[in-house]
């Protein structure tokens, strides 16, 4: 999103309702503290994390739907991911679960 704003081609609408997203999300999800199953110290560990939202976040999955239209109408291809095997946890929160995937599942 940060592209399609430098280059200046979202709509003036487009600008605000994207503000407004990214304030909704500031205030309704935590900042994941960890993003890898390795010891300290972090810096070191190359990270292969992935966020997921869980299912159960569904407030915050319609603001994404949101964020998605935008990112869609302006030809930027958006696909969602799904699984039930998120893989090794690092953090996980009510709403989300950020995980190292397992061996083989990246």
């Amino acid at each position: 999103m940060a592209k399609l704003r430098r280059r200046g081609v979202l709509t003036a609408h487009e600008e605000l309702q994207e503000k407004a997203i990214r304030e909704w999300f500031n205030r309704n999800l935590e900042k994941p503290t960890r993003f890898t199953t390795s010891k300290p110290p972090y810096h070191n560990k190359k990270s292969k994390a992935i966020s997921w939202f869980k299912d159960s976040a569904r407030a915050h999955i319609s603001q994404v739907r949101l964020f998605v239209t935008i990112l869609e109408r302006h030809g930027v291809s958006v696909q969602m991911l799904t699984t039930r095997r998120v893989g090794y946890i690092a953090y996980e929160d009510e709403y989300q679960i950020v995980a190292e995937p397992f061996a083989g599942e990246s």
